[in-house]
């Protein structure tokens, strides 16, 4: 499960990546492809909300459960992905408004979408640097066992870096050459 976790991670830091050079193209005025962003958003709104953020949770809760932690270590992470999804759901909204030719000023849109780059890295840091390892060192292999018969998804397929990418991915596959 933590392996899935961090391959996530790593993923994800390619999208912002995209995203980051998007936010510097935007800073120096050029041209961007917002349906590109849209895609993007949607991709993490959708997969991490749904399957990558609900692991994460029900190890950190099984973690919290049977380990010793400091109260603002236990709320950040739950605290962390609250704030994201609110982030992520307000930058599609734009992103939606955007491509139905809604005025939307160019700065507030820039702002918006560095400050969301911004955040997804530092929580991802913060995950692989704090969280996971003191998870790793601290749970045992029973323990692991446990949380495996607990997650309900089993084993998903990533839409976009998964064996089959979705039909709704394929553009973006193919423009950060997935495929």
């Amino acid at each position: 499960m933590i392996a899935k976790i961090q391959q996530d991670h790593r993923n994800m830091m390619q999208l912002l990546q995209v995203l980051e050079a998007k936010v510097n193209l935007l800073k120096e005025d050029k041209e961007i492809d917002y349906r590109l962003i849209k895609s993007i958003i949607s991709y993490l709104k959708n997969y991490a909300d749904k399957y990558h953020h609900p692991m994460e949770d029900l190890i950190y809760a099984y973690y919290l459960k049977y380990r010793v932690v400091k109260d603002q270590v236990a709320n950040r992470l739950a605290d962390d992905h609250q704030h994201l999804k609110v982030m992520t759901r307000e930058l599609d909204d734009m992103l939606d408004m955007i491509l139905l030719d809604a005025i939307i000023p160019k700065e507030l849109f820039t702002e918006k979408l560095a400050q969301f780059v911004s955040n997804q890295k530092s929580h991802l840091n913060y995950e692989e640097q704090d969280i996971l390892p003191a998870i790793k060192k601290s749970l045992t292999a029973d323990d692991w066992i446990h949380l495996s018969l607990e997650w309900k998804h089993n084993e998903y397929a990533d839409p976009l870096f998964g064996a089959n990418i979705s039909h709704e991915f394929k553009s973006l596959a193919a423009r950060i050459n997935l495929t």
